[in-house]
């Protein structure tokens, strides 16, 4: 049985682009695991609360990420 887990930050995705993400992660892990157990990959997107995650030893968090993905 395939898992993957997904972390994001709390209301960093809509339900819409939770279940597109589930969607095309199974597609993509299906060509690995084979057919027969599409109904046995379970994704997980699990939601973690802003500034409750660190990197490089400083808290970060959602209006860090819309920061990130504003810049061109």
């Amino acid at each position: 049985m395939p898992l993957v887990t997904i972390k994001v930050f709390e209301e960093e995705l809509s339900d819409a682009q939770s279940q597109d993400l589930i969607r095309k992660v199974t597609e993509a892990i299906i060509p690995f695991a084979g057919e027969k157990l599409r109904a046995n990959a379970w994704v997980l997107i699990e939601e973690i609360a802003s500034g409750s995650w660190g990197i490089g030893g400083q808290a970060f968090g959602l209006e860090d990420v819309r920061a990130i993905q504003s810049q061109k």
